[in-house]
């Protein structure tokens, strides 16, 4: 599914033009993404937690040449999806 499909499917399910639901899209996930780069967990009930993890850094290798490398350290974006979620996926 695209962000069009998405816009589409909520603009078709309520009284809110395209327009609007993608201006209501970009602001949920806005606030979502403002949220996790503060350091807060974003828990949508029945869907997921969104949240921060960090990487410490590490020493690696080039896979081309095979030479030792140093990985910086980084702060990537985590996605748990919730049991009832889970649970849609495997039956």
């Amino acid at each position: 599914m695209k962000l069009d499909d998405l816009v589409k499917g909520i603009a078709d399910g309520s009284d809110l033009s395209a327009a609007n639901a993608r201006a209501l899209i970009d602001r949920v996930f806005g606030d979502i993404s403002d949220a996790v780069a503060r350091g807060e967990d974003v828990s949508v009930h029945g869907f997921g937690k969104f949240s921060r993890k960090a990487k410490a850094a590490r020493a690696g290798r080039n896979p081309r040449t095979g030479e030792a490398m140093e990985i910086a350290a980084s702060t990537k974006v985590v996605f748990t999806p919730a049991k009832v979620l889970k649970d849609k996926i495997s039956s």
